[in-house]
């Protein structure tokens, strides 16, 4: 059923993997077994190499010599650094879609959280895509050529999906749909304000947990 057929096997596969990692599928430390994977994919070891490569690349495994992939770890003091990140690249991000998106890419955003409005119950692995679909569009549509191209800014966006979801869907959904009505208004700068501030509530909890620790 989860057999690959396209063109692109090694960009098909790296997708897959990244989704299941950022849903924990594969839990953080947690050896990738070549041989089961790519018979789980129905794919040779060659596109399955590459796909690793380009998640090592994100940050997201890591490559130990004489041992194979591991899914990398990450520590609560490595996600606040990334999320404050975010929220610096992302406000900048927010003012400047608002400012230039066209009406077609607004309907995609829209559309990105519709199918979760009103649910009593989220798919929490469709919500993940949805949510980082949002915040890679947000970077994209904003026209900044360093942000589209700076490998670093994708490589921040994912390692912030590491655990899953620190909040639950049901708190950020409405944030999400607050941020893409500012957009819409062609607030910049009430948009980035909300950015910013989805950013710190998350922030926040990170700060509650490392205090703890």
């Amino acid at each position: 059923m989860m057999k690959i057929e396209h063109t692109d096997l090694s960009f098909e596969v790296y997708k897959r993997l990244k989704t299941m990692i950022l849903a924990n599928e594969f839990q953080p430390g947690e050896k990738l077994v070549q041989e089961q994977i790519a018979a789980l994919f129905g794919v040779s070891r060659m596109p399955l190499h590459k796909a690793f490569q380009m998640l090592e690349n994100e940050m997201l495994v890591e490559n130990l010599p004489r041992r194979g992939f591991y899914v990398t770890e990450i520590d609560n003091a490595k996600l606040l650094d990334a999320f404050e990140c975010r929220e610096a690249l992302e406000g900048i991000a927010a003012r400047r879609t608002a400012r230039i998106i066209s009406e077609r890419e607004l309907e995609d955003l829209r559309a990105l959280f519709k199918p979760f409005v009103g649910k009593k119950k989220i798919d929490f692995k469709k919500y993940i895509e949805a949510d980082q679909a949002f915040h890679n569009a947000v970077l994209q549509i904003s026209g900044n050529q360093i942000l589209q191209k700076f490998e670093v800014v994708k490589n921040i966006t994912s390692q912030t999906y590491r655990g899953g979801l620190i909040r639950k869907p049901e708190e950020t959904l409405p944030e999400h749909l607050a941020i893409i009505e500012a957009i819409a208004n062609r607030d910049a700068a009430l948009a980035e304000k909300l950015m910013r501030e989805h950013s710190v509530k998350t922030q926040e909890l990170i700060r509650d947990k490392i205090r703890k620790e």
